[in-house]
């Protein structure tokens, strides 16, 4: 009996640290999900803030009829028993109560379906934006073109934080911040008060763009464009994260909508423009092994490492790069050529998006490193002389 108990003692007190641990480890997020959350998401947007009128109306209205339909039957069962003598009525129809319950729940839909429908027409009214941003789902990151207003000919890739896929893989989310597995290198940056069109499509498999703050859910479809879009009126970070189940990595593909004053937004602007000026490279210019391995690690980990695995090994239906004949392969158009039209029918997608000296710099980064020590060297020139081949 007594070593039961000193059994039961430990497991108390290991299940009481175990509850503390997760306590300390999970905390509100703004402009995300919150401890213990049972509303929808703070708004953020007008469209947003009617979604959650709309909620609580429905919501009453079906508990009204609920308790009133249940409190008759209940009434009527209690009222009517057999025990009090109650003998049922023998009649055949009522015209004037099939008149009522037919109107009257008419009404009610009618009541509930106006204010709807003028949310989803506002909600598909994508006309006269500020600005324009493409969004499209990769496994497993989104990639951000700014296509009109102020920005426009921006473009990166917004992925998932290195150091938090660390932590989820490590298992050890103790110290987790508020933000876990939803911070990203590169936010959506937009201006406050602003109306901004999202067009969303895929590059792979079917995606979803939502961000619960502002009451968008889009799905982004390879080979479709859709479109959604939100005004947000509060600066600040907000965060959403794919909504269609697209593969194992779906739990590691965030979005961080990041909220700017008119001011800071153009400044960003003009700083990202700035970055971009600076990173165009000359394709004629002829690089060292050394520059383009430390390029093409950077490369790497922002891009392939999620799929192919920091030690290039891959899982699963994802094939290895250690070891791999195309990568060791001294023809460089076979690795290049997968690079720019993607195999498998986009299992591995297609890089297009990246410079060419960033895919000169992956390509001879993999023919480098882990166990491929070849020494070869791909340039730039190279992936210009096989674009649109």
């Amino acid at each position: 009996m007594k070593s039961i108990s000193n059994k039961l003692a430990s497991l108390l007190l290991t299940a009481g640290a175990w509850v503390g641990t997760a306590a300390h480890a999970v905390q509100d997020l703004p402009g995300g999900p919150a401890v213990n959350q049972l509303n929808l998401a703070p708004p953020a947007t007008k469209i947003a803030e009617e979604q959650h009128f709309l909620h609580w109306m429905m919501l009453i209205i079906c508990t009204v009829i609920f308790i009133a339909v249940f409190a008759v039957m209940f009434y009527s069962i209690w009222k009517h028993r057999k025990s009090r003598g109650a003998k049922s009525a023998n009649f055949h129809e009522s015209v004037t109560v099939e008149v009522v319950w037919t109107i009257v729940p008419f009404i009610i839909v009618i009541l509930m379906a106006l204010p709807a429908t003028k949310v989803l027409v506002a909600q598909k009214d994508t006309t006269n934006a500020d600005l324009t941003i493409k969004a499209t789902g990769y496994q497993w990151k989104w990639g951000y073109d700014y296509i009109t207003g102020e920005g426009e000919g921006l473009a990166f890739i917004s992925t998932l934080d290195s150091s938090h896929r660390a932590m989820s893989d490590s298992g050890n989310v103790s110290e987790a911040p508020a933000n876990y597995l939803l911070k990203v290198d590169n936010p959506m940056v937009v201006p406050v008060n602003k109306k901004v069109r999202i067009i969303t499509t895929a590059n792979d498999v079917i995606h979803a763009f939502m961000v619960p703050a502002f009451g968008i859910k889009q799905d982004a479809i390879p080979g479709f464009v859709r479109d959604t879009w939100f005004r947000a009126e509060k600066v600040g970070d907000y965060y959403g994260q794919c909504a269609e189940l697209c593969g194992k990595e779906h739990a590691y593909m965030p979005i961080h909508v990041k909220v700017l004053s008119a001011e800071d937004y153009s400044q960003w602007v003009a700083d990202q423009k700035k970055k971009a000026a600076a990173k165009l490279d000359d394709p004629a210019k002829v690089w060292a092994l050394g520059d383009m391995l430390k390029r093409g690690e950077k490369v790497y980990a922002a891009n392939c490492a999620a799929c192919h695995q920091a030690n290039g090994k891959g899982a699963g239906p994802i094939k290895p790069l250690d070891g791999s004949a195309i990568v060791l392969d001294a023809d460089h158009v076979k690795q290049i050529q997968v690079l720019l039209k993607g195999v498998n029918n986009g299992a591995m997608p297609a890089w297009t998006q990246l410079s060419d000296t960033d895919i000169a710099a992956v390509v001879t980064y993999t023919k480098n490193n882990w166990s491929n020590k070849t020494g070869q060297l791909v340039q730039p020139a190279e992936i210009v002389a096989q674009r649109g081949k």
